[in-house]
């Protein structure tokens, strides 16, 4: 309930009007069913715009820390996170990834939307990046169709570090769905999970226009973080 308030009668109205979405092919997103929402990842900014322009609700997941900070900062996020339809995930074990995919599956298996990055983190220079296989997985558990939903500006609107997003029209664009379901006998092939998802990289990279990279986001940034020194 909480949810619906805050889109649709507070935030929504209010942030539509100063960020005057520019949303094309918003008519492939089916009105009923499971969907996958795959989305290049460019701002923290991605998963306020994404939801604001669906009728439909989309959840996302996000590390249990973001739902535990403290001060007003800390309830802030809360209140975001939880406003949003964000689920928290424990993501500080081995098996986070798993976690977030069982979060996701549930979602879809309501017959929900669920929202997923494929990149796993934000891009470091507005590049795209090689996506992980968690989405290939999810769309062959639960044989949901997948959009691929590409954030046009949202990095020059917010961009990483910055608390306060710059006024500028957010652009969006959605691309036809991605029926997988020919593989479904295919489940746990690693070949096959690769394949689906460099397929949905491709869509991404066609329609966001950005320059793709075929190395993992994650570990670009790990290698631009200096090493601990003894002392």
């Amino acid at each position: 309930m909480f949810y619906w308030l805050l889109k649709f009668v507070v935030l929504g109205p209010l942030l539509k009007l100063i960020f005057r979405p520019d949303v094309t092919g918003l008519h492939h997103v089916p009105a009923s069913g499971p969907v996958i929402l795959a989305c290049n990842h460019l701002s923290f900014s991605d998963s306020i715009f994404t939801p604001l322009v669906l009728r439909r609700k989309v959840t996302f997941v996000a590390k249990a820390e973001y739902f535990t900070g403290k001060g007003i900062k800390g309830w802030l996020m809360r209140q975001f996170f939880v406003g949003t339809g964000t689920i928290p995930v424990d993501r500080s074990g081995g098996k986070a990834a798993q976690a977030a995919l069982d979060t996701q599956l549930r979602v879809l298996r309501g017959g929900n939307i669920a929202g997923i990055y494929p990149e796993g983190t934000r891009s470091p220079d507005g590049r795209l990046y090689r996506g992980k296989t968690g989405v290939a997985r999810l769309a062959l558990e639960s044989g949901a169709p997948v959009v691929p939903v590409a954030l046009i500006n949202t990095d020059e609107i917010q961009p990483t570090g910055t608390l306060i997003p710059k006024i500028r029209q957010v652009r969006i664009r959605f691309g036809a769905p991605l029926d997988f379901s020919r593989y479904a006998q295919a489940r746990g092939d690693r070949f096959v999970e690769r394949a689906i998802t460099d397929e949905i990289m491709y869509e991404l990279m066609t329609l966001s226009g950005r320059e793709y990279v075929d190395v993992y986001a994650a570990s670009l940034k790990n290698a631009a973080v200096p090493a601990p020194t003894g002392g």
